[in-house]
């Protein structure tokens, strides 16, 4: 998701003069909404942020010194520039977060403010007020663990851990300048809530898995992404020529997908819009581009408009699960940013990963279609990382799934996975969800959140557990 910098430098002269042209807007199109929705949304320190995250991006630190931003704290916005070209600013909005301003303004322009309490709870409450510190001690040592850094770089930055068992928590830990209400940013985390919001319109009867998706410009039937289906989107098996989000290479750092999100104002219909590299169906390829098109699929049944968005997903998402504090940014034409871009205290992102542990269905009432969570973790074919529809599997056999379960997560878990390190985790077998944040490298610290898992369920699994609240 996240490109090299290092790439720019690196590249840049073998490239295409529009690409070159391109590659600075897409690297402050990333710091300066990165940024905006530290200062604005997440209120953490926004230099900290972005000097964690330029640490652990092997590379990028060598181009620092060409990154110049501006907060304006009056204006709620953040104006970043490279090589003192390439200009982005970002803009929050109340309710609605950040989005990357295109000198037109957005659609929906004037918006109406947001609730801020939930009405309609019907997930029992998980913990009161106060922080809950682990009484045992193998659960007290596991978070330790979790926040400890190794001798030398990369870095963990563990920024917020919340364990929840049988729908209770039962110990949590926050860094410096976190807390229990600070929303953490998902980054591709987003995409697992993204597919529960496609869930519900199934269950609504408003979308169908295995039929065309319904957009426009595909409805041709002599247009070979007619073909493609709403499983393929969320399984990343469309086969839109779109690049990759995965690798950060120099290949990928000027790939459409980077150009989608840190460029283009209509991200949707830019992605949209991309030919076929593959039949769709035949080849996994994660990238965001897929999940932005669900993301319009979206809007679009909700009623056309991001508070239309909002309504849907406070009435049928959020407010059921006692999510309080959920800022969901969209672009500048009211489309959802769903690949990455959803922001939430830990332990709503801990909420939210109960509804898949509860099968879900909250406090008796069926959020998500029976089977969903069934089909959201099943393996999808030629995946080798181990995903399924919206989420990571350890379930069926993959490359990924044997690399996690050999460190010591089990076999059927799966998960909502962010780049730098944003995970929620639900383990079945132990009634188990863990919400882990952070600005991590090495892989986004898979090693250390799978030896986290690990430990909880030594933890808790024979010996019980004791919580409290100071």
């Amino acid at each position: 998701m996240i490109l090299l910098v290092t790439a720019i430098i690196c590249g840049a002269a073998a490239l295409t003069a529009v690409r070159a042209h391109d590659a600075p807007r897409v690297v402050t199109g990333f710091v300066g909404h990165t940024l905006c929705s530290a200062a604005f949304v997440s209120r953490v320190n926004p230099d900290e942020v972005l000097a964690e995250t330029v640490d652990a991006m092997p590379g990028v630190g060598l181009i620092a010194w060409a990154l110049d931003y501006k907060i304006d704290r009056d204006a709620r916005q953040v104006t970043a520039t490279l090589f003192g070209g390439g200009q982005s600013r970002a803009v929050y909005r109340e309710g609605f977060g950040c989005y990357l301003e295109y000198g037109e303004g957005p659609v929906d322009a004037a918006l109406p403010p947001a609730e801020s309490e939930t009405r309609h709870a019907l997930l029992p409450e998980i913990a009161r007020g106060s922080l809950v510190e682990a009484a045992n001690p193998d659960l007290r040592l596991a978070l330790d663990r979790a926040f400890a850094e190794p001798d030398r770089p990369p870095l963990r930055r563990t920024k917020a851990v919340v364990v929840v068992k049988d729908g209770q928590v039962i110990a949590e830990r926050y860094a410096a300048g976190y807390g229990i209400d600070t929303p953490m940013l998902g980054y591709s985390a987003t995409k697992s809530v993204t597919s529960a919001l496609i869930g519900i319109l199934v269950r609504q009867g408003k979308l169908a898995v295995n039929e065309p998706a319904p957009i426009a410009a595909w409805q041709s039937p002599d247009d070979p992404r007619h073909a493609i289906t709403v499983d393929h989107l969320l399984r990343h098996t469309a086969g839109l020529a779109m690049g990759s989000s995965l690798n950060a290479s120099l290949a990928s750092a000027f790939d459409r997908v980077n150009r989608m999100k840190y460029v283009e104002r209509d991200m949707a219909g830019f992605a949209e819009n991309s030919e076929l590299e593959s039949a769709p169906g035949s080849v996994w390829n994660y990238h965001d581009g897929n999940t932005i098109i669900l993301s319009r699929l979206i809007r679009d049944a909700a009623g056309g408009h991001a508070a239309d968005v909002r309504r849907l997903a406070q009435a049928e998402l959020f407010d059921p699960l006692g999510m309080r504090r959920v800022t969901l940014e969209f672009d500048s034409t009211g489309t959802p940013e769903g690949s990455s871009q959803m922001l939430a205290p830990a332990r709503d992102w801990a909420r939210f990963g109960l509804l898949y542990l509860n099968d879900g269905v909250i406090g008796g009432r069926r959020i998500l279609p029976e089977g969903w969570v069934r089909y959201s973790a099943s393996l999808t074919p030629g995946a080798w990382a181990g995903t399924g529809a919206g989420f990571w599997t350890n379930r069926g056999d993959s490359k990924g799934s044997r690399y996690r379960t050999s460190l010591g997560m089990p076999r059927d878990a799966f998960y909502a996975s962010g780049v730098l390190g944003q995970y929620v985790i639900i383990v079945p077998s132990e009634r188990l969800v863990i919400a882990r944040f952070g600005i991590s490298g090495n892989q986004y610290d898979i090693a250390g959140v799978s030896r986290l898992v690990a430990d909880v369920i030594a933890a808790t699994g024979n010996k019980g557990y004791v919580s409290r609240s100071d």
